[in-house]
């Protein structure tokens, strides 16, 4: 793993919001295999490239995990987030923390993302989180879905986090990439639609 994920105590792991109106803020979530938080240096310049949009968007994390990505958006101004996670763990401890946080925008639902991704969107999106656990093929059948079953906002974002260059992922042909940078072995894009 190219960034050593931060330790909390008690088999948890720490996190630490790093803008907006919870800036500083650390939080714990479950010490699981394969959990690897989005480092600080990466959130922040990915949240640096979505200042001009974050602020009142309706947000999906779609492999929610730490919920790093989900809670520095809602801290940013986010109008509403969704996030999922097939782990109970992760959904209990973000849960947690939004009550935490006094926040009552975030919304979490227990679930696999692929499979929710199958049905009808209650709504669109304007900016979307895709950091599935690598090495297990997601990213490509999640960015086909949210094309396919109308998730997104006409000119929505979608960030990917991968163990493949952004080239390689097989993205909707109206996707068109916007930003890319490598820290360590993880390749992050920011696409627009």
């Amino acid at each position: 793993m190219a960034n050593p994920r931060p330790k909390g105590h008690n088999g948890l792991g720490q996190l630490r919001i790093i803008g907006g109106q919870w800036r500083s803020r650390r939080l714990t979530f479950p010490d699981a295999p394969g959990l690897r938080p989005t480092p600080d240096r990466v959130r922040e310049t990915l949240f640096n490239w979505l200042a001009p949009t974050i602020e009142g968007a309706r947000v999906l994390d779609l492999f929610a995990g730490s919920g790093a990505l989900y809670l520095e958006a809602l801290s940013r101004g986010a109008s509403m987030a969704l996030a999922l996670d097939s782990s109970s763990a992760a959904i209990t401890s973000l849960r947690q923390n939004l009550a935490a946080l006094e926040c009552t925008t975030g919304q979490l639902v227990h679930t696999d993302a692929l499979r929710h991704l199958e049905g009808q969107p209650a709504q669109q999106f304007d900016v979307v989180f895709l950091d599935p656990p690598f090495h297990q093929g997601l990213l490509p059948a999640a960015c086909a879905l949210l094309e396919e079953r109308n998730w997104l906002a006409d000119e929505a974002w979608v960030y990917t986090e991968s163990e493949i260059p952004p080239a390689t992922i097989g993205v909707p042909g109206k996707w068109r990439l916007h930003r890319e940078k490598k820290a360590g072995q993880v390749y992050y894009a920011l696409w627009q639609r």
